[in-house]
C-alpha cells in the first residue's frame, strides 16, 4: 500500500533489529530451523512457487491442507491459495474452488504481493504455511487449536506477474518496476470504490476480477493484505469523499474493531509496535501504537481492503511489513521473526466478537443471509449458508438483531462481549406466516396443457360491434423533447380524464413524465384500483415508450364514444411511465436489434438490477431513476402493472431470481395469478403465443404459450418486477415486446397492431379476484393499513386510506382473513369466478381483552357544533390525503426556495426582517447567548404570538445543534417565510397558523456554524460549540450555555411535538438516543418519524445511499437513536423525559454543508415532510376534562395505554400525541371517580374526547352518607362545647382585662421576631420558592410513567 511516490528505502541493520527480539522467541525459531534443514528463507518464482505449495498440501495430513488457483494473471500465470484447516473433505466433482465452507467455522484470508515490487508476503506466508502444518503435526497445542476453529486461506502472491518484473535490492520501488500488473494498472487501485459512482474498468486487472468472485464465493470474515514500504498497520477508510491525498481521517462504522485489530498485528512487532519506523527518508514519520487511519496517511482511492468491508463484509487491514519494498534474501530469516507472532495473534482475533446461527424456529433450518444488525453501528453482516454468522466485536454490550424476510425480527439486549473467544448467541425466528405446503415449495413449472386448461379463462373476444374505435395515427420514434410535447398536447387537449404528472428526474435530470387517465383525475376514488404500464427501463428498448405513447393516444381519443375504453377510464385510474430511462434513449440507435448501447442509465448502471432483491445485496449505488419509481410505487395503491421490455417475445412473471442464483423455476406465492395474468397478454399476441419467437435469433428458445418464469429464463436478480410484489400490493410482469430492441419506425404501426388488444385485456385484470373494504364497526369508517390474508398463500395485501383493497385471485374458493390492529380478525369463505371481481366488505370490532364488550365507552368525537371546528377537521383531513400538502404547496402565493448560506449576521437581520414585516403573526425573542455571545434566537410564529392559548397544540422545530450542518437552518428559515407569505393569501396556511402556535430554533449552535465549511460532506470542523462540546451530548449536568438556553424553553412543558434538523444521513430517529431496555409509547414516536419520512421522495425508501455507508439499510427511513448511533446526553431524550414532549431528529442529506446549490433541491424534498408536522401535530387525542357543575379540573391526570401520562391544564384541556388505533384511557382526579374509556386516533383527524366527572361516592373508604351523618353530629357538638367554654370565659373576662392588654402588647412584639425570624429561615425559603415555581409553571402535557 505504500505509496509509489515514496523515496528509496535503506536497509534496516539485522543486529539493531536482532536487539529488539526477545531471546526466547529467536531460540524457539532456531530449533525449528534446525529440525528442518534446507528450508531457508528464499524467494521463488512462479513455477517454483507453485511446486512447494503442491509438496506442503501433499504431505500435510489428511484432510488439513488443500491447494487450488482462484484464476490467472493477465500472462497466464496461477493464483495461487492454500487452505489450511482440520477436517477437510476430499474434494469433489463439481464443487467450487477450494471446497465447500465448514458451517461455523470463521474463514480468513492472508494476500500477499499485491505489488509485484513488495514480495515479501511471498516467503512468509510459505514459512507461516509450513510451520502451521508441522506444528499441527507435531502436537503444538495452540496450532492446533487455531487449525481446528479457524479455516484459513493462504494467498502468497495476487500479482505475480510484476513479481518477475521486480527486483531484489529495490527498496523505493523505482528500479525495474513490478508494482504494477502486465498491463500496467495498479492492483490496489482497481477496486470499486465507495466514494466513486462509477465503476471501474475490470477487464485489465483479471487477478481483480479473480479476487473479487473468490469473495463472492466465500464468507470471509478476516483479512489481511501484506505489503512492504514501511513499518505500520493501516485500516479502513483508505479514502475519503474529498480524495484530499492527506490528513484525512476516513472513519468507518467500525473503526473502534479496526484500530483493534491493527493494534493486535502491531503490539507484536518489535518495530511496528513502537510506531517509529525510521525508514530512509522519512525518517521523522511516526505512527502512535504503530497504526493509522488509511486515509489520514494518504488516499487510495480504489483500494482493496475497503473493497472488503463495503462489499464483502469482511474486516481487512494492510500491513506494511518492511521499510524496504524488496528486501535482500539475507534478511528473510529476520522478517520472519518480527512477523511471526504478529501473523498468529492477528488470525486468532479473528474468534472475538459474537458468533452463533440464525435458525427457523419452527424447522430449526439455518436461514442463509440473515441480517445481522448491532444498534449503534451503521454496519450489518449477512449470515452464511448454513445460518452461521460471525460479528467482530471489541469488549463491551451489545445489542444484536436477526432479520430474515418472512420472519419476525428478534433481537437479544446486553450481549457481553468479553476479551478472546465470541460470545455466543443463536436466533431462533419465528416465520410471519405459516409455511406452504410442499407442493407450494417445488420449484419446477406445471405442464403447459395444465396451465392452459386450469388457469387460463377463454376471454371475450374482441367487439365486433359497427362502432370502430378511433386507432392512434402518430407512428415514430420520439425523442424526448418530442415525447413531452406530445405528453403535454394530451393534457392540454383532454384536461377532464388526464393529469401529466412527474415521478422524478433521471441522472441527467429528465423528468420521469406519467399519464394519468381516469374520469377524476389526480383523486383516488375509494374502490377503485390503480394500473400501471412502465416503458423504456432498457434506454435501447424502445416499442413499449412508442407503444404506451400509442395507448394515451386511444384512450384520449375513444373516451365517451367507445364502451370498452369508456369503461375502463371509469373504473380503473389508470398511470403510465412512457420511458424510465429518458437518458439511455438517447444514445441509443435506430435498428439496434440486440446490442446495449444506452441499455443503462447515464452513470452506466442496468436499472432492471438495480432494485433491492430478496436473496442477493445489490451492490450498485441506487440510481436516481430507481428511487423514483421506488417512491412513485408507495405513493399510489398500485394493484397491478406491466413492464415492457425488448430483445424476445414473451410474458416474463415472477420471481426473476432464486437464492442459488440458478436458472431454475422460482415460484412466488401467487405463483397462478402470475400465469393468469401473463397468458391474458400472451394470448392476444398471435405471435407471442406461438412460444418461438426469435427462430434466427434465438433459434432454440421456447416459451410454451408466449410466458415463462423469470428465472426459469435467466436469473434477475435486483429486478423491479419482484421489488413490486415484495414491497407493495402490486403484482407485476415483464413483457418482451419484439425480437429487435430498437425496430425502424416504419415498423411500429405492426406492433401496435399486434399488441394493442394485449395491452387493453391485460389492464382488465386489474378487476379479478377480490375487493371490497375494511370498515370499523362503530363508526363505520374505513380502517388504513388493515391486512387482507389469503389461507395457503402467503402473500397478504394492506387496505388503503378509505380502508379500499383489491386482491388478485384466480377461479376458486378462498378462506379469507381482514385483521388489524386493536379489532378481532374476521374470516370469510369466499367464491371467485372467471368474470369481474367479488366484493368482499368486512367489519372489524375493536378488542379489549381488559374489559366486558359494552361497559366501556369508545369515543372518537369531534366536537362539531361549532362550523368553524368541523371546517377544521375537514382541513386536516384533506391535507393527510394524498397529495393533501402537495396541493397547499403548489396552491401557495410567493414561492419561496434557499439559495444561499446566511451566517449569523445575515440569520440575525433575516429574523428580524420577519419580525418586523409580520408583527401580528410572529415574536421574535433570545433564548440566551452561545459562548461566543452570539443570540440563540427564537421565531414563534402564532396569530396571538407571545400569548398563552392552552387549547392550541404547540410544535417546536430545531436545527443547527451541530454547526457544521446548516441546512436545517436554511430550511426552517425557509419555511418561517413560506409561513409568513402565505398567512392570510392562502386559507390552508392561515388555518394552520391560526390554531397552531409554531416555535421556530434556527440555529442552536453559531459559533460552530460561523467556522463550518461549505462543501465539508464529512468535516467535523464546527460540529461543536466554541467549547469543543458535542452539544447533542450535554443534556446532563449541562455546562454549555446553548444547551442552557435549549432547556430552559424545553422545561416550560407546553410543547406536543418537537422536530430536530440534523445532517450525515437520509434518515429520521425516534428516542433514545441512550441505550434503554424499553421504550414506552414506542409505537406513537415511530409513527410520527415515520409521516415524516413518508413524505419525503426518498426518504422512507430506507437506503440513504450516503457514499461513507453505500450498503446502510434502514426499513422506512425510521430507526431508534440507540439502534444507529447510541449516545448520552442528547437532547431529543432530554425533551422526552423532562419536557414531556416527543422529539424526533431528522437527518437532512447525507452531506454535512452540502453546496448552496443544492439547498433548492433540499427545500422541494422536505417542504412536504416539515408542513406535514404541522398537520401531524393537530391529531392524536384532544380532551377536556370538566365536573358535573361544568367547573373545568385542571391538573387531572389522563393515563393511556396504563403507561403513558398527562395532566390538564388550564382550563381543564389536554393533548397528547397517538399512533392511529384504539388506546386506553383512565381519568383520575382527587375527589372524583375514576373514569374508564376508549378512543379510536385515526391517521387523517384529531380525535376528541369530553370527560365529565362524577364525585367520588366515597369519603375515607366509607359510604359519603355515614361521613355526612357523623360529620354534621360532630359539629353540633363542638359548638355546644365552644358555647359553654365562652360563657364561663365571658364572666371572668372583666377581672383580668389589665392583665391581658399587657400581655398582649408583649405578644405583638413577639410575633414580629418571630417573622423576622421565619424569614431568614432556610427551610422557609425553600419551600416558599418550590411553592412559586409550581404555581407558574405550565402543567405536564407529556410524561412517562417511571
Amino acid at each position: 500500500m505504500a505509496s509509489a511516490a515514496r523515496g528509496p528505502r535503506g536497509l534496516v541493520p539485522l543486529c539493531a533489529l536482532l536487539a529488539l527480539l526477545g531471546p526466547a522467541r529467536g531460540t524457539h525459531i532456531k530449533k525449528a530451523e534446525a529440525a528442518e534443514p534446507g528450508e531457508a528463507l528464499r524467494y521463488l518464482h512462479a513455477a517454483e512457487l507453485g511446486e512447494a505449495l503442491r509438496e506442503l498440501a501433499a504431505s500435510a495430513p489428511p484432510g488439513l491442507a488443500r491447494l487450488f488457483s482462484i484464476g490467472e494473471s493477465v500472462e497466464g500465470r496461477p493464483l495461487w491459495v492454500l487452505r489450511l484447516t482440520a477436517g477437510l473433505e476430499a474434494s469433489r466433482a463439481g464443487e467450487e474452488p477450494g471446497g465447500p465452507p465448514i458451517p461455523g467455522r470463521p474463514q480468513v484470508k492472508l494476500v500477499g504481493n499485491m505489488h509485484g515490487d513488495e514480495p515479501l508476503a511471498r516467503p512468509l506466508l510459505l514459512r507461516l504455511a509450513r510451520e502451521l502444518v508441522r506444528g499441527w503435526a507435531g502436537g503444538d497445542a495452540r496450532i492446533g487449536r487455531l487449525l481446528n476453529t479457524t479455516d484459513l486461506y493462504l494467498l502468497p502472491s495476487l500479482n505475480p506477474d510484476g513479481f518477475e518484473h521486480a527486483q531484489e535490492g529495490d527498496c523505493g520501488g523505482g528500479g525495474a518496476g513490478g508494482r504494477e500488473n502486465s498491463r500496467g494498472r495498479d492492483l490496489n487501485r482497481s477496486f470499486p470504490d465507495q466514494f466513486e459512482a462509477s465503476e471501474p474498468d475490470l477487464g485489465p486487472v483479471p487477478e481483480v476480477r479473480a479476487l473479487i468472485a473468490w469473495m463472492r464465493r466465500n464468507k470471509f470474515l478476516l483479512s489481511g493484505n501484506l505489503h512492504g514500504g514501511s513499518v505500520v498497520a493501516s485500516y479502513p477508510y483508505d479514502d475519503s469523499p474529498t480524495h484530499k491525498p492527506t490528513g484525512v481521517y476516513s472513519k468507518s462504522a467500525d473503526d473502534e474493531v479496526f484500530k483493534y485489530l491493527a493494534k493486535a498485528y502491531a503490539s507484536h512487532h518489535p518495530i511496528m509496535r513502537t510506531g517509529k519506523p525510521n525508514c530512509p527518508g522519512e525518517e521523522g514519520e511516526t505512527f502512535p501504537e504503530g497504526i493509522t487511519n488509511g486515509a489520514q496517511w494518504y488516499d487510495v482511492e480504489g483500494g482493496m481492503q475497503d473493497y472488503n468491508y463495503v462489499w464483502a463484509d469482511c474486516f481487512e487491514i494492510t500491513l506494511e511489513l518492511s521499510c524496504c519494498k524488496y528486501p535482500m534474501t539475507s534478511e528473510l530469516q529476520q522478517e520472519w521473526e518480527n512477523n511471526r507472532e504478529s501473523l498468529l495473534s492477528f488470525i486468532e482475533k479473528v474468534h472475538i466478537g459474537v458468533k452463533g446461527f440464525v435458525r427457523d424456529a419452527v424447522t430449526k433450518a439455518g436461514l442463509e443471509n440473515a441480517t445481522i444488525v448491532v444498534a449503534g453501528i451503521a454496519h450489518n453482516i449477512t449470515a452464511g449458508r448454513y445460518g452461521d454468522f460471525h460479528r467482530l466485536l471489541v469488549p463491551g454490550t451489545y445489542n444484536v438483531t436477526a432479520v430474515v424476510m418472512g420472519y419476525t425480527p428478534l433481537t437479544r439486549e446486553n450481549i457481553e462481549v468479553k476479551e478472546g473467544d465470541a460470545t455466543e448467541v443463536d436466533f431462533f425466528l419465528q416465520p410471519t406466516a405459516m409455511a406452504p405446503n410442499l407442493t407450494q415449495l417445488t420449484a419446477t413449472p406445471a405442464p403447459a396443457s395444465t396451465i392452459a386448461s386450469t388457469v387460463v379463462q377463454a376471454e371475450a373476444p374482441s367487439p365486433t360491434s359497427l362502432h370502430q374505435p378511433i386507432q392512434p395515427v402518430d407512428f415514430r420514434h420520439h425523442h424526448f423533447s418530442d415525447m413531452e410535447i406530445f405528453l403535454r398536447r394530451y393534457a392540454n387537449e383532454f384536461p377532464n380524464i388526464t393529469r401529466l404528472y412527474s415521478a422524478g428526474k433521471s441522472v441527467e435530470l429528465r423528468e420521469l413524465y406519467v399519464m394519468e387517465i381516469s374520469d377524476n383525475p389526480g383523486v383516488h376514488e375509494a374502490g377503485e384500483p390503480e394500473f400501471k404500464y412502465i416503458g423504456n427501463m432498457h434506454g435501447n428498448e424502445v416499442v413499449g415508450r412508442e407503444l404506451l405513447l400509442n395507448l394515451i393516444e386511444y384512450l384520449c381519443k375513444n373516451f365517451g364514444t367507445d364502451p370498452e375504453v369508456t369503461d375502463l377510464v371509469r373504473s380503473t385510474r389508470i398511470h403510465i411511465m412512457p420511458s424510465m430511462n429518458p437518458d439511455g434513449y438517447e444514445k441509443s440507435q435506430e435498428g439496434d436489434r440486440g446490442g446495449t448501447v444506452g441499455r443503462n442509465n447515464s452513470n452506466n448502471y442496468d436499472l432492471n438490477r438495480n432494485f433491492p432483491d430478496q436473496f442477493f445485496q445489490v451492490a450498485d449505488p441506487p440510481q436516481p431513476e430507481t428511487l423514483a419509481v421506488m417512491s412513485w410505487l408507495k405513493t399510489y395503491p398500485f394493484v397491478l402493472s406491466a413492464n415492457l421490455h425488448g430483445g424476445s417475445l414473451v410474458v416474463n412473471y415472477p420471481y426473476d431470481d432464486d437464492e442459488q442464483g440458478m436458472a431454475i423455476y422460482s415460484k412466488s406465492p401467487d405463483d397462478a395469478v402470475f400465469q393468469q395474468l401473463a397468458l391474458s397478454y400472451s394470448k392476444e399476441n398471435k405471435k407471442m403465443y406461438q412460444g418461438s419467437p426469435c427462430k434466427d435469433m434465438y433459434p432454440n428458445e421456447y416459451f410454451p404459450h408466449g410466458i415463462t418464469n423469470g428465472a426459469q429464463w435467466y436469473n434477475v436478480p435486483g429486478g423491479m418486477q419482484d421489488w413490486n410484489y415484495l414491497n407493495t400490493n402490486c403484482f407485476e410482469v415483464t413483457i418482451e415486446l419484439g425480437c429487435v430492441k430498437y425496430p425502424n419506425a416504419e415498423e411500429l404501426p405492426r406492433y401496435w397492431e399486434q399488441n394493442r388488444r394485449s395491452l387493453l385485456q391485460f389492464m382488465k385484470q386489474v378487476h379479478r379476484g377480490v375487493w371490497g373494504f375494511v370498515l370499523d364497526a362503530t363508526d363505520g369508517r374505513g380502517i388504513l393499513n388493515a391486512t387482507i390474508s389469503v389461507a395457503e398463500i402467503n402473500h397478504p395485501v394492506t387496505t388503503y386510506n378509505d380502508g379500499d383493497y383489491w386482491r388478485l385471485l384466480v377461479q376458486g374458493t378462498y378462506k379469507i382473513t381482514a385483521s388489524a390492529r386493536g379489532y378481532n380478525p374476521v374470516t370469510k369463505m369466499v367464491t371467485v369466478d372467471s368474470e369481474d371481481a367479488v366484493q368482499v366488505n368486512f367489519t372489524l370490532k375493536r378488542t379489549d381483552a381488559k374489559v366486558e364488550e359494552g361497559k366501556v365507552p369508545v369515543l372518537n368525537i369531534p366536537d362539531t357544533s361549532d362550523p368553524n371546528e368541523k371546517e377544521f377537521e375537514t382541513l386536516i383531513k384533506d391535507l393527510s390525503a394524498e397529495n393533501g400538502v402537495e396541493h397547499l404547496l403548489l396552491s401557495s402565493s410567493g414561492k419561496v426556495s434557499p439559495y444561499r448560506y446566511r451566517p449569523y449576521k445575515d440569520l440575525s437581520e433575516f429574523l428580524r426582517g420577519l419580525y418586523l414585516n409580520y408583527p401580528h403573526i410572529t415574536n421574535l425573542s433570545s433564548l440566551g447567548q452561545s459562548v461566543e455571545f452570539r443570540q440563540i434566537w427564537s421565531l414563534e410564529i402564532s396569530n396571538k404570538p407571545n400569548q398563552s392559548e392552552p387549547e392550541e397544540p404547540k410544535i417546536r422545530f430545531v436545527a443547527g445543534i451541530h454547526g457544521n450542518a446548516p441546512v436545517g437552518t436554511e430550511l426552517l428559515l425557509t419555511l418561517a417565510e413560506f409561513l409568513c407569505m402565505n398567512y392570510k393569501k392562502n386559507a390552508a396556511v392561515t388555518k394552520l397558523i391560526d390554531r397552531t402556535r409554531i416555535v421556530i430554533v434556527p440555529s442552536l449552535n453559531p459559533d460552530g456554524r460561523e467556522i463550518a465549511q461549505e462543501r465539508g460532506c464529512t468535516s467535523k470542523i464546527g460540529q461543536t460549540n466554541a467549547h469543543g462540546k458535542d452539544l447533542d451530548t450535554d443534556f446532563t449536568g449541562t455546562q454549555e450555555p446553548e444547551t442552557k438556553a435549549i432547556e430552559n424553553l424545553i422545561l416550560k412543558q407546553d410543547f406536543s411535538l418537537s422536530v430536530a434538523l440534523d445532517g450525515g444521513s437520509l434518515l429520521v430517529t425516534y428516542p433514545y438516543d441512550k441505550p434503554v431496555q424499553t421504550v414506552e409509547n414506542k409505537e406513537t414516536l415511530k409513527h410520527l418519524a415515520s409521516v415524516y419520512a413518508n413524505n419525503h421522495p426518498s426518504m422512507h425508501l430506507g437506503q440513504p445511499g450516503c457514499p461513507n455507508k453505500s450498503d446502510e439499510n434502514v426499513p422506512g427511513g425510521v430507526i431508534r437513536g440507540s439502534e444507529w448511533h447510541s449516545h448520552l446526553g442528547s437532547m431529543k431524550d432530554f425533551s422526552v423525559t423532562f419536557g414531556h414532549c416527543p422529539e424526533i431528529t431528522v437527518y437532512t442529506s447525507c452531506c454535512y454543508f452540502p453546496s448552496a446549490g443544492q439547498l433548492p433541491g433540499l427545500w422541494a424534498e422536505h417542504s412536504r415532510s416539515l408542513l406535514s408536522m404541522l398537520v401531524e401535530v393537530h391529531k392524536g387525542v384532544h380532551g377536556f376534562v370538566q365536573d358535573k357543575s361544568g367547573k373545568a379540573i385542571s391538573k387531572a391526570v389522563i393515563v393511556l395505554n396504563e403507561s403513558l401520562r398527562v395532566c390538564t391544564k388550564e382550563g381543564g384541556y389536554f393533548h397528547v400525541l397517538l399512533a392511529p388505533g384504539l388506546h386506553n384511557i383512565n381519568a383520575i382526579a382527587d375527589g372524583y371517580q375514576q373514569k374508564h374509556m376508549q378512543v379510536l386516533v385515526r391517521h387523517d383527524a384529531p380525535s376528541s374526547v369530553f370527560i365529565v366527572f362524577d364525585m367520588e361516592n366515597k369519603i375515607f373508604g366509607l359510604p359519603r352518607e355515614l361521613v355526612v351523618t357523623v360529620a354534621g353530629a360532630s359539629m353540633s357538638a363542638l359548638i355546644l362545647t365552644a358555647c359553654i367554654i365562652w360563657c364561663v370565659c365571658s364572666i371572668k373576662s372583666n377581672r383580668h382585662k389589665d392583665g391581658f392588654h399587657r400581655l398582649r402588647q408583649h405578644h405583638d412584639d413577639y410575633e414580629d421576631e418571630i417573622r423576622m425570624m421565619s424569614t431568614g429561615s432556610k427551610k422557609s425559603l425553600l419551600s416558599h420558592e418550590f411553592q412559586d415555581e409550581t404555581d407558574t409553571e405550565e402543567e405536564t402535557l407529556y410524561s412517562s410513567k417511571h
